[in-house]
């Protein structure tokens, strides 16, 4: 049996610059490239995006403070294109320091990597799928921990939770997914 493999660009850890990496080009990340798709979409399409995904969804915390700015923007009806983007992280202090500066770095990044709009719900539902698959990584390594830690009698209930959760994040998914579709 043979398995089709896609290849990617390897996560950072959490809290790392991807820039700061050697191998790590924004023109192979899917976050990066739903993200430049999303500053040039037009804004009922970005209306669209923005309602399907959430902060959370960002593996890269730069992303995902990017995708707040843009969400908000989309979502007061103002331009949404990244020249703008820029001029509201300014107007809101958010360009100084190294926060500031990986964000403005990030934003000319996804500026210049040139992917059109007009597949934008396709990197939607890809930066979902990756999400999904983080949260299946992270329901097992919670249960490694509670199995060490919780008591016997909130095993269980923990688990639960934990399928709750996932199977809401699967029905998330099959919605965007069946949207796209139709």
């Amino acid at each position: 049996m043979t398995r089709n493999v896609q290849h990617e660009t390897p996560e950072p850890h959490i809290g790392e610059d991807p820039a700061d990496r050697e191998d790590y080009s924004a023109t192979l990340d899917i976050e990066a490239q739903m993200l430049c798709s999303l500053l040039w979409a037009p804004a009922a399409r970005a209306a669209r995006a923005t309602s399907d995904l959430k902060a959370e969804d960002f593996y890269q915390p730069v992303h995902a403070a990017l995708f707040e700015v843009i969400s908000a923007l989309v979502a007061a009806g103002e331009p949404h294109t990244g020249s703008y983007v820029l001029t509201t992280l300014q107007r809101d202090g958010r360009t100084g320091g190294h926060q500031g500066r990986q964000l403005v770095t990030t934003l000319t990044q996804l500026m210049t990597i040139g992917v059109p709009s007009d597949a934008l719900e396709h990197y939607v539902a890809a930066v979902l799928t990756q999400a999904y698959r983080r949260g299946f990584r992270a329901a097992a390594e919670s249960l490694v921990e509670a199995a060490e830690q919780l008591p016997e009698d909130q095993l269980y209930a923990h688990l639960c939770a934990i399928g709750w959760e996932r199977r809401a994040a699967s029905d998330r998914l099959k919605e965007i997914r069946g949207r796209r579709s139709s």
